[in-house]
């Protein structure tokens, strides 16, 4: 394949993506105007739905904007050949070859994020303070900022340069070597992630006494899990939205329930939320979605070391010499179609798996608090209660909520 029609299907790629991207969200927000279906009658008063509705489309509207602003930055780059010419730049300092990469990739990063902050300034304390979500404060977001870079440098440089060695002292087979050290980091990351990364950025509290751990640990009993893993998190330092989930394998397995939920939630409501994620581990959705994530991992590392070598990649993204690092970004645009596929099918487990863990709360505990407590955090979410059918189908890993009630009313 040639340098020029390498480069015309990167642009047509990434102008696909884009048109088709722009298309599901606009026909998600019409549908977003409908009224309230009459299975989730009662969920808002016409003050809040019209208040939901508002929030939806400026969402919406918001990520319009942000995506076509990083479209067309993105397009110029390519079409200028810009990447090449950073690569270039780096290659009159940069003191080895093997640090290129990282110098490249370190640059990038920065200069994104960088653009990308105002964006994300005003989602949070324009937008969702608006609509009375946003918890965050300025001193919170600058933290997270300077914690996301050091884990980001850390981690993925760490990553990033054990790529960079395989690729250079083992060849076109270095995909099987990294795709070991990812399979040990996914494990790693899935079994410590609560004890080590979260507790970074959130407090982790294990649930005391009460007319709460009393009835989830009847309920544990009742199913023989063990209660000292549930853990309350401060969701609320950046959100008043409400969340749960189950994270970790094995002994590490932990579920989180935010404060928020909590707060808002009865009793009855939290232990049916809280047999649902139990649900997941116990129909081993947690270790399917893991061994597939790596099963994934290994396909895509087999086709990046079919192009790793590949010089007419690096002149389609205007390197004036062969250079994994531009490779490396070409493929990852490249691969995005076959990603959207996979991301697709992913969704359509991940939606299968979400009424399975519906259905186990249903039969081990009881399915009207259930749906009393998707129903209130919906309506504290202003969700989207009549979402388009394509964009449930491409981009929701959890069923509408509708389609949830229904299948546990039936």
């Amino acid at each position: 394949m040639t340098e020029e029609t390498i480069f015309y299907i990167l642009i047509g790629i990434i102008s696909f993506d884009f048109a088709l991207e722009r298309t599901l969200s606009f026909l998600n927000r019409n549908s977003s105007k409908k009224p309230v279906p009459k299975e989730l009658e009662g969920i808002y008063d016409a003050e809040k739905y019209a208040k939901s509705q508002s929030y939806q489309s400026e969402v919406s509207r918001f990520g319009t904007l942000t995506a076509t602003f990083s479209f067309v930055i993105l397009f110029l780059t390519i079409y200028n050949g810009w990447f090449g010419e950073l690569d270039h730049w780096i290659r009159t300092f940069s003191p080895l070859s093997l640090i290129t990469p990282l110098i490249f990739f370190g640059i990038l990063y920065v200069i994104s994020d960088v653009i990308n902050i105002p964006f994300s300034i005003y989602r949070n304390f324009v937008i969702e303070a608006k609509y009375g979500f946003n918890k965050m404060t300025a001193k919170t977001f600058i933290l997270d900022k300077i914690k996301g870079y050091i884990l980001t440098a850390i981690i993925g440089g760490l990553l990033l340069a054990v790529l960079i060695y395989f690729v250079n002292a083992i060849g076109s087979d270095f995909w099987y070597y990294f795709w070991g050290v990812m399979t040990a980091f996914v494990l790693f990351a899935n079994l410590f992630y609560t004890s080590l990364i979260l507790p970074l950025f959130n407090k982790l509290t294990p649930m005391v006494g009460g007319e709460l751990k009393s009835s989830i640990q009847e309920y544990c009993e009742k199913v023989n899990f063990p209660l000292k893993n549930i853990f309350i998190m401060n969701g609320s330092k950046r959100s008043s939205k409400g969340n749960a989930f189950f994270s970790g394998l094995g002994r590490k397995k932990k579920v989180v329930l935010f404060d928020t939920l909590v707060e808002k939630h009865t009793t009855e409501e939290l232990t049916a939320v809280f047999a649902h994620e139990v649900g997941h581990f116990k129909k081993k959705h947690i270790l399917f979605s893991t061994i597939f994530s790596i099963g994934l991992m290994g396909f895509m590392l087999y086709l990046f070391s079919r192009m790793a070598y590949n010089a007419e990649v690096s002149w389609a993204m205007g390197g004036q010499t062969s250079a994994l690092h531009l490779n490396l970004l070409a493929f990852g645009i490249l691969y995005s179609p076959i990603s959207t596929i996979l991301g697709i099918i992913g969704n359509i487990i991940s939606r299968k798996n979400e009424y399975e863990a519906d259905a186990y709360a249903k039969e081990t505990y009881d399915g009207s608090p259930l749906i009393s407590g998707l129903k209130k955090m919906s309506a504290d979410h202003l969700s989207n209660l009549t979402p388009h059918p394509a964009y449930v189908f491409i981009h929701y890993s959890h069923p509408p909520l509708k389609e949830r009630v229904k299948a546990l009313e039936s």
